[in-house]
C-alpha cells in the first residue's frame, strides 16, 4: 500500500472528513426534480431558469424531470406543485342584482403554468404556492361579487347558472394572469338566502310575482280566447249569410224550426216553469212553417 494511502488509513477522523465534505457538495450539486413539481433556480435570490416547468400535452414521464445540477451554496430551489390546486371561497355575502343577500360558497381550481411569473410576482422564494393562494382569493370573491351582482338570483336555481360560472372563471382567469396561473374551474357549491325574515320576504316576493305572472298569462289567454271566437262567429256569420242568401224560404223555414225548439223547450235546456199557456189561433203566422209552404 502506498504511503498517501497508509498516512489516511492511519488519521481515520480526516478520512470521515473528507467523505462528509464530499456528501455535502454532491448533495448541493446534484438535484433530483420529481415529476410533480417544478423548480426556479435562485442565483443571488434572482431567478434565472426554471426545470420541469408546466407545458400543455406533456407526457407523464416525458418532461424535464430528473436529475440537475447547480452551483453549490450559490443557486437554490423554489418548489411548485404541477398538479391542479385549490383557492376556497367560504360563506361569504354577495348582494344580487335584485338586491338580495346570499349567502355563497364556491372554490376554483387553478395550475400554475409560468413557474417564473408566479416567483416574480408574489416576490415569495420559501412559500409561493401559498402566496398564490392568498392572492388568489380576494380575486376570485371579486369576480363573484361583480358577475353575481349583475344576476338575479333565480338565475342561480336555472340552467344559466353553468353561464354564470363561466362568466365568473372568464374574470377571474383576466385577473389571476399576472400570477403565471391558469384557472382550470370554478363552481357555486351552494348560493342560499340567509335564515329569518330575509328568507320569507325573498319569498314572499317571489311567490307575489309568480301569481302576477299567473295572471298576466291568464289575461293574456282570455283575449286571444276571445278574438279568435270573435273570429269564429265571423267566419260563422259569414258563411251562414252565403249561404242563407241562396234559398231564402230556408232560411225562414230554419230559424223557425230554431225558435219552436227553444219555444217549446225541445232543444234540452230548461223546461219552462210556472204554468204559463201559449194560445195561437191556427193561421198566425208564428205557426205558418206548420202548415207547410203552401204548395
Amino acid at each position: 500500500m502506498s504511503a498517501p494511502m497508509n498516512g489516511l488509513w492511519r488519521h481515520p477522523i480526516a478520512l470521515g472528513l473528507a467523505a462528509l465534505v464530499f456528501v455535502i457538495l454532491l448533495a448541493a450539486t446534484v438535484t433530483i426534480v420529481p415529476e410533480t413539481q417544478q423548480a426556479v433556480i435562485l442565483r443571488f435570490e434572482q431567478p434565472v431558469r426554471t426545470v420541469n416547468a408546466w407545458k400543455q400535452g406533456e407526457q407523464f414521464g416525458r418532461t424535464g424531470a430528473g436529475p440537475i445540477l447547480r452551483i453549490p451554496f450559490i443557486d437554490r430551489l423554489v418548489w411548485l406543485n404541477k398538479r391542479v390546486l385549490d383557492v376556497d371561497y367560504d360563506n361569504q355575502q354577495v348582494l344580487s342584482s335584485d338586491q338580495l343577500r346570499l349567502e355563497v360558497d364556491a372554490y376554483a381550481r387553478f395550475r400554475i403554468i409560468d413557474p417564473l411569473k408566479a416567483v416574480n410576482a408574489t416576490g415569495s422564494t420559501t412559500q409561493t404556492e401559498t402566496a398564490i393562494t392568498e392572492a388568489l382569493r380576494p380575486l376570485l370573491g371579486s369576480s363573484i361579487r361583480n358577475e353575481l351582482g349583475n344576476q338575479p338570483f333565480a338565475t342561480l336555481l336555472s340552467p344559466e347558472r353553468d353561464e354564470v360560472m363561466d362568466n365568473i372563471q372568464t374574470r377571474l382567469q383576466r385577473l389571476a394572469s399576472q400570477y403565471g396561473v391558469q384557472i382550470v374551474d370554478v363552481r357555486i357549491k351552494h348560493a342560499d338566502l340567509p335564515d329569518g325574515s330575509p328568507l320569507d320576504r325573498a319569498l314572499a316576493r317571489m311567490a307575489t310575482a309568480r301569481q302576477q305572472q299567473a295572471i298576466t298569462i291568464r289575461a293574456q289567454g282570455q283575449k286571444d280566447a276571445q278574438i279568435i271566437r270573435g273570429e269564429a262567429d265571423a267566419a260563422s256569420a259569414r258563411i251562414y249569410a252565403q249561404s242563407f242568401t241562396k234559398d231564402a224560404d230556408f232560411y225562414d223555414f230554419y230559424r223557425a224550426m230554431q225558435s219552436y225548439r227553444h219555444t217549446f223547450g225541445a232543444d234540452g235546456g230548461p223546461a219552462p216553469t210556472g204554468s204559463t199557456s201559449i194560445i195561437l189561433s191556427p193561421g198566425n203566422s208564428y205557426l205558418r212553417e206548420f202548415g207547410g209552404r203552401g204548395r
